[in-house]
């Protein structure tokens, strides 16, 4: 069962005011909405009209769309006690399999769509097959499948087309509606990661899989006791991250009208870090779609705005460092002060 909230007992009287503030501390996006908040003062103090600008803003929630489509599935991983790491391989195949078919072979671009799509569902479908049926650790599975796929997708890209980078044009419906620019500056991906978080939200919050997926997080062999389908729930969310990895990759392709078979690598740790800044365990069960969403855009905050401040732009690997540190901390105080917290009943004696 899901534990980010405390039961109220129905018809039962109101909440008091400490009992409420306490449900607030306690939960897992706590943190990271501090985090959030200081970041944005901060910026916004030395970052001027720049940074708070529309071309200031997209320049950081284009990041946050694309890395918060990937921070998500890893995120809900996370929770479920897993780790795919295996989605830095997957981002570069799948735009160098829209681009090869689609481009290279001038294939009908729904053709390629269909086909990178595919591949993230079956990298998923193999990292969950072999997590559960070998019981190596995740970490583990998606380091070999990282380099099975980035070796295959260097090997077959060179033998196919003679080279590591390959253009494509997408035509304009498949530019308008996965690789095109909104008002000149915002991508259009913004608003499928939007979409994507409201579903993610539902499910993990609010459905019978949510509670199953934090009962999987928090003791397997308790969960699967209770009737839980865990083997087939991990499959599917290891379909879930790498279908979301290959959907950045072909949106990339779009975007850019080209693919590398070099991209991609920087979302392994960029996702981690957002996930660990919006109050997720590593050691699984306790997170929320609201602090991964939150967690992404601290990160995405301070990966840009660096540029628009008079700081030296070299510095911005150990602001997000310190930043990074200073979250898990403010997330282990306040997942203690929330195991901690027992609001005295209405009336009842002091000690």
């Amino acid at each position: 069962m899901k534990s980010t909230n405390p039961v109220q007992p129905s018809g039962g009287p109101a909440p008091a005011p400490a009992a409420r503030l306490g449900n607030f501390v306690r939960r897992p996006e706590m943190a990271s909405f501090i985090g959030l908040v200081a970041v944005l003062v901060f910026f916004s103090f030395f970052g001027g009209t720049s940074f708070l600008s529309p071309s200031g803003a997209a320049s950081w929630l284009n990041v946050a769309a694309e890395l918060g489509i990937i921070a998500l599935p890893v995120g809900v991983l996370m929770i479920a006690g897993y780790l795919d790491i295996s989605i830095g391989a997957v981002i570069p195949a799948s735009s160098m399999t829209i681009a090869i078919i689609s481009g290279h072979f001038h294939a009908p671009i729904l053709v390629g769509i269909v086909a990178a799509l595919a591949l993230g569902l079956v990298v998923g479908f193999i990292n969950g097959m072999l997590v559960v049926r070998t019981a190596v650790p995740s970490l583990i599975v998606t380091l070999a499948t990282l380099f099975a796929v980035a070796g295959l997708t260097l090997g077959l890209s060179v033998i196919l087309t003679g080279s590591t980078s390959v253009a494509i044009d997408g035509g304009p419906i498949a530019k308008l509606l996965l690789g095109q620019f909104v008002d000149k500056a915002f991508e259009v991906i913004i608003f499928w990661w939007i979409a994507i978080v409201l579903v993610a939200g539902f499910v993990l919050h609010f459905s019978r899989y949510g509670n199953w997926i934090f009962a999987l997080g928090g003791d397997k062999e308790s969960a699967r006791n209770a009737g839980i389908p865990t083997d087939r729930l991990t499959i599917v969310l290891f379909l879930f991250s790498g279908t979301c990895a290959s959907f950045v990759g072909l949106s990339q392709a779009l975007l850019y009208n080209s693919a590398q078979v070099s991209a991609g690598q920087s979302f392994i740790f960029n996702s981690i870090i957002s996930v660990v800044i919006g109050g997720v365990l590593l050691t699984g069960g306790y997170g929320s779609v609201v602090g991964i969403v939150l967690g992404t855009l601290t990160f995405s905050i301070v990966n840009q705005g660096i540029y628009y401040t008079g700081f030296n732009a070299n510095w911005a690997s150990l602001i997000i460092g310190v930043l990074l540190f200073a979250a898990v901390l403010m997330n282990n105080t306040f997942r203690t002060m929330a195991l901690a917290y027992a609001p005295r009943a209405k009336g009842g004696a002091k000690p």
